[in-house]
């Protein structure tokens, strides 16, 4: 088992991120997302098959949950694959005296943006007795953050996930309570699931960062749910009341009677739920639909309705 951590250890080192999402390290917000789909789409288990697929798509998500977030993605720039054992206020600490070596090549330090950061040297100083001399200091943990990616759905339920994550001891399991309606970029905390502190400091907390994954058939804007609604053409034209999925269950949706693609139905209340407020809306798009294949029948009620109506949505007025 300690081999096993030692190896994952070795691994998360050696990896480079902008590598895995296969983009330069300039890289734009927008480059980033679009690599990070299409190797999204390629890799996930329930499209490959390839036994180690399920690695790869493990590897794309945790690449861009740090590179599509400028905070975080500027720290693992600067402190490269160790930057999470960084503490967040790492530049005060240095100049309190923390204890860190800029030089060249120092053994086991990370080449960052022109110097040299030797991780024994910064966490001995900063745990071990503070300034070289001085008085021993209580330094608490430092927090920490990784990304949590959720469908629509799960989003929507909210509810208990265990999740796993890749830190500095190897891989971690958490029991994570994920609140109902949680929104994308809303952060979960992990009290005490950060960085050690020092022997008598409290640990840091660990954040989650959620990120609600593209749908096929929702499309959020802040807790309002928009989705297509297919009709037929006679639903259209006479009205009628009709199912329709959303990620709470199915509703029925009334479309009322000379509705047109693109007319929007407002289902108050449908939306993504809040915790705190009102719930969000869902609009249904209506979308008319024809028959792909019509059969003999269906095609003579078309040219008998065609030859019956003087209708014409090209004429003006």
């Amino acid at each position: 088992m300690a081999q096993d951590r030692a190896k994952d250890r070795a691994r998360d080192r050696m990896r480079d991120y902008y590598e895995v999402l296969g983009v330069s390290r300039t890289a734009s917000d927008e480059e980033i997302q679009q690599a990070y789909r299409k190797l999204a789409r390629r890799h996930h288990p329930d499209i490959n098959k390839d036994p180690e697929a399920e690695e790869r798509f493990k590897d794309v998500n945790e690449a861009y949950s740090v590179l599509a977030d400028p905070r975080t993605r500027a720290r693992y720039d600067r402190f490269g694959p160790d930057f999470r054992q960084i503490p967040e206020d790492y530049d005060e600490r240095v100049a309190a005296g923390g204890g860190v070596r800029f030089g060249q090549g120092a053994p086991g330090a990370y080449q960052g943006a022109g110097f040299d950061v030797d991780f024994e040297d910064l966490f001995g100083g900063l745990f071990g007795g503070g300034v070289r001399g001085g008085p021993r200091r209580t330094v608490p943990g430092a927090d920490q953050e990784a990304g949590l990616e959720l469908t629509v759905e799960e989003a929507y339920r909210g509810g208990r996930r265990r999740i796993s994550l890749a830190g500095p001891d190897g891989r971690r399991d958490y029991q994570v309570d994920v609140p109902r309606g949680v929104r994308d970029g809303q952060r979960i905390r992990l009290a005490g699931e950060g960085t050690r502190g020092s022997p008598d400091a409290p640990a840091g907390d660990l954040y989650l960062r959620v990120r609600i994954k593209p749908h096929d058939r929702y499309r959020l804007e802040g807790r309002d749910i928009h989705v297509r609604l297919p009709v037929t053409p006679w639903e259209a034209a006479l009205g009628a009341t009709v199912p329709l999925p959303t990620p709470g269950g199915t509703a029925k949706v009334t479309v009322p009677p000379g509705s047109s693609s693109g007319r929007r139905l407002r289902l108050r209340g449908e939306g993504m739920p809040h915790p705190r407020g009102a719930d969000g809306d869902l609009y249904a798009e209506v979308r008319v639909m024809v028959p792909p294949r019509p059969t003999d029948r269906e095609r003579k009620l078309f040219e008998d309705l065609a030859a019956a109506s003087d209708y014409d949505p090209r004429r003006p007025g």
